[in-house]
């Protein structure tokens, strides 16, 4: 399946970059020339000079500008779409309007997150009515290529937009503050994100890995009156969970 991708902001040029490393050819167009250069050295990257061109080349598309173009985006390709797939990267751009754009047509949602970049993506893919069951496969495969993928409903895309497609900005947030408290005492800054950040890494895989419930692995970390119980007492009283959950709240209710 050729793969196109209108728009190489941050996270279309993430995915870009995790399907052109994986040998998948890709039309790609944003409106910035600069943008587009960046890709020129790839094998299988196909430069085009209009979102047009995309549609026409690709199987799929994905639409990766800014939710306020989404409407003006379509109505330009909206003529040259036949059997193509179109794939919105946006919750604030659901299937519901996709349709209401093009209706009748192949649609499709898939939430990645910047870590496509590195091939450590984690995309939440809804597919459309029109979609088949083969194509589905294969865009799964496809969206695999950077990463992991998990088939999510319609109703919970939002949700999955909030805790997957943000969680990056949280945890490089939660790395920056850490690795400011360690400078404040004397580590070099370079030092503390790398072990910081690996520190992050190798909890989240033990989560994943284990099996176990976080608050269980928690707990094993936490041996009584020791320092890692004064730090959680920290957290709590400054309201760490709470910060997180009004984060995602946030979200969902805007």
């Amino acid at each position: 399946m050729k793969m196109g991708i209108v728009g190489l902001g941050n996270m279309g040029s993430a995915m870009a970059q995790g399907l052109l490393d994986n040998n998948i050819e890709t039309f790609l167009y944003d409106i910035n020339k600069d943008k587009r250069d960046e890709f020129k050295g790839f094998e299988r990257a196909n430069i085009v000079e209009s979102e047009v061109d995309v549609v026409k080349n690709a199987d799929a598309v994905i639409l990766t500008v800014k939710p306020y173009a989404y409407d003006e985006l379509l109505d330009k390709i909206k003529e040259s779409v036949e059997n193509q797939i179109i794939i919105s990267v946006t919750s604030s751009y659901d299937l519901k309007k996709l349709e209401e754009k093009l209706p009748g047509k192949k649609l499709l949602m898939a939430m990645p997150n910047t870590p496509a970049k590195i091939l450590n993506s984690m995309t939440g893919i809804c597919p459309g009515k029109n979609i088949s069951d083969e194509e589905l496969r294969e865009l799964r495969k496809i969206f695999s290529s950077f990463g992991e993928t998990e088939i999510v409903e319609e109703k919970n895309i939002k949700i999955y937009e909030a805790v997957c497609g943000c969680m990056p900005a949280y945890v490089y947030m939660y790395i920056e503050a850490a690795a400011d408290a360690a400078v404040s005492y004397g580590m070099k800054r370079d030092v503390a994100y790398r072990v910081i950040s690996q520190a992050v890494a190798g909890s989240a895989n033990m989560v994943r890995v284990s099996g176990l419930h976080p608050g269980e692995l928690k707990d094993q970390v936490t041996t009584p009156g020791g320092t890692t119980i004064k730090g959680l007492k920290s957290l709590e009283k400054d309201g760490f969970r709470a910060a997180i959950i009004n984060a995602v709240d946030s979200i969902m209710n805007k």
